[in-house]
């Protein structure tokens, strides 16, 4: 009887997972519809479906849509996908709810990177993906010089990974001031870069960043499991038979691959890796089979929304979007933390 109890209470939570990502599936398409409608130029949803399902709409709203709208969107979706999910793996992997995906410096060195494009005109490519590319670059040499000195005996304490993570990152924000320093006429773009924003998306950056994103949420998801074994003690892990060193670096370069995606294409983003894994885990618990795939839909609805925010909110001017997060975010913040006091979950 016990495992027929068992049995039904498994079918049943795996019912309840999949009613709440159909949900926020659907929830998330009528982001984006609601996202396309708003702008200098009202278009209906109805005309907006049209557009996105190949039916009949006048030659301007298309164009408005498909060249303009839809590229930002769904870029603000990825980035947002990218962050959230790295935000509650990393959380996950330190055991630790105050770590973020630029918890290993990542973000300061892509900011160095960009600022060496900027400033220097420094890249390895030219046009329009010097920016990304150089500050892609230089989030993944941040994570092999914090790896590199964390390590020792073959080993890679998460203790240590944390703290060559401030370190590294101490290291590239001084560096980044420097170019500041420099900058003249450029500084402002330097500025606005490090503030986050999508005012400069395209299809070409879209296509960029997916495959990146693509692979890193899937090894992330694959080893979802694996990583609620960690969250309860690598010795608990070695003991039920879990390859603990490989786990944990599929899970720090798949982490780091999509904050660097990310980052690469819409500059530095505060707290939308921070709190939405805390706000989903209080919805759906710490099992981080449902957090992560919930956490990817909810960072890509909240980013969609709040960069609509931004580039309405004082229009025909606009806001960098990384403003509105960490405004949004950092009272949010606050109350989790007061909600949570005194109840575990780790």
């Amino acid at each position: 009887m016990e495992n027929a109890d068992i049995g039904v209470l498994h079918t049943k939570k795996l019912s309840l997972w999949f009613l709440i990502t159909v949900v926020l599936i659907l929830a998330l398409f009528a982001t984006v519809v609601l996202a396309l409608c708003i702008g200098a130029v009202g278009i209906s949803a109805g005309e907006i479906l049209n557009i996105l399902f190949g039916g009949d709409a006048s030659w301007s709203h298309k164009t408005i849509i498909l060249n303009i709208r839809l590229p930002r969107v769904l870029l603000g979706g990825l980035v947002g996908t990218s962050l959230a999910i790295a935000g509650a793996a990393m959380q996950g992997l330190f055991r630790n709810p105050m770590a973020s995906p630029y918890v290993l410096g990542i973000s300061s060195g892509a900011a160095f990177g960009a600022s060496l494009s900027i400033v220097l005109g420094f890249s390895l490519v030219t046009g329009q993906f010097a920016n990304p590319v150089m500050a892609f670059i230089f989030a993944f040499i941040t994570l092999l010089l914090v790896y590199n000195i964390a390590k020792a005996n073959g080993r890679v304490p998460v203790d240590t990974l944390l703290l060559a993570g401030i370190a590294i990152a101490a290291f590239f924000t001084a560096l980044v001031s420097f170019m500041k320093y420099i900058a003249g006429e450029k500084l402002s773009t330097i500025v606005f870069w490090m503030m986050g924003g999508l005012w400069d998306s395209r299809w070409s950056f879209f296509g960029f960043a997916l495959p990146m994103v693509v692979a890193g949420v899937a090894m992330i998801l694959i080893y979802s499991r694996d990583l609620n074994v960690l969250m309860i003690g690598e010795e608990h892990a070695v003991n039920l038979g879990v390859n603990v060193p490989f786990v944990r670096n599929v899970i720090l370069v798949a982490s780091s691959l999509v904050t660097a995606a990310a980052v690469s294409v819409s500059g530095v983003i505060a707290f939308v890796g921070l709190i939405v894994p805390h706000m989903m885990r209080l919805f759906v618990g710490p099992d981080n089979r449902i957090l992560l795939p919930v956490s990817c839909l909810v960072g890509a609805m909240f980013m969609i929304l709040t960069d609509t925010l931004a580039r309405t909110i004082i229009a025909p001017e606009e806001l960098p979007v990384g403003i509105i997060t960490a405004l949004l975010g950092a009272p949010f913040f606050l109350y989790l933390l007061k909600r949570r006091k005194g109840v575990t979950g780790w």
